[in-house]
């Protein structure tokens, strides 16, 4: 699969001189689920920013589908949703803010309110559409600006901790949704430091230090068993995962549900039949 976004050297130095990203490749690829971790302070805004076309490098470059260098060429192909839902909901009321991009790409307006009616009860946000962003608590506006990136139906979707501030029964609202633009055939980018939320939204990880340099880029499972180069950026592997690998199993599950599973599969496995002459009356 040739890449949607395909980044080589990305450094991005602050006007102080102070150095955010450095020397970062970065491959997506369609029906990809990456992950972007690091600690806070490790500049992966500034990476999904850059990726984003909202940033310009310091030095490297990036490069969009057909081999596009022009962020804006693909603008109605791709979403940025950034960690501050405020700068992504501008208008006056949510349902205006989920209008916005269908609006700017021509889509009927019949077609657009399918979109918007979807996507709000997909998140549980029906109910504010006619309400002013102000109104919203800070994890209702996070999902507001969420819904707002996604019903111009984009192909990749880059969010920024779109967990922040969302109480768990919406988090897993979240995760379907990203989950439902791969089923799609998109590819999602999810910047973050929850390594416990981390597998449920990624396949592949660019693990970054505190000064912005990718130490690791590979499969989630490789990323969070290696308790010790996680530690090296403040990091630690999920807290199911913890647990097995202090049990000593070589092959620790990476979420709750897995482990579960593999709890209930070997008490299963180990627990003595009841002989038919003892069965209960």
């Amino acid at each position: 699969m040739s890449p949607v976004i395909d980044a080589t050297g990305l450094s991005y130095e602050y006007p102080d001189g102070t150095n955010a990203i450095e020397d970062v490749d970065f491959t997506a690829r369609t029906g990809e689920r990456i992950g972007i971790l690091g600690p806070n302070g490790a500049g992966k805004s500034t990476l999904l920013m850059l990726l984003g076309g909202l940033l310009e490098p310091s030095a490297g470059h990036v490069q969009y589908f057909d081999g596009t260098a022009d962020a804006d060429g693909v603008r109605d192909r791709l979403a940025v949703v950034l960690q501050e839902p405020d700068e992504y909901l501008f208008n006056p009321t949510i349902r205006e803010d989920l209008e916005y991009g269908p609006a700017q790409l021509d889509i009927p307006a019949g077609e657009a309110e399918r979109r918007v009616s979807t996507i709000a009860a997909e998140l549980s946000l029906a109910r504010y559409l006619d309400q002013p962003p102000f109104r919203l608590s800070g994890g209702e506006k996070r999902r507001a600006a969420l819904a707002a990136g996604l019903t111009p139906h984009p192909e990749v979707v880059l969010v920024d901790e779109p967990f922040s501030d969302v109480d768990a029964t919406h988090t897993e609202a979240v995760i379907e949704r990203l989950e439902g633009v791969v089923a799609s055939g998109g590819t999602t980018v999810v910047a973050i430091s929850d390594t416990d939320l981390l597998p449920r939204v990624a396949d592949r990880v660019y693990l970054l230090d505190d000064v912005g340099t990718v130490v690791e880029n590979g499969p989630t499972r490789e990323v969070l068993t290696d308790a010790e180069t996680l530690a090296t950026c403040g990091l630690r592997p999920p807290r199911i995962t913890r647990v097995f690998q202090a049990a000593g199993d070589p092959e620790p599950p990476l979420t709750i549900e897995a482990g579960v599973e593999r709890l209930m599969a070997v008490l299963e496995s180990s627990w003595p039949p009841i002989a038919p002459d003892c069965e209960p009356k």
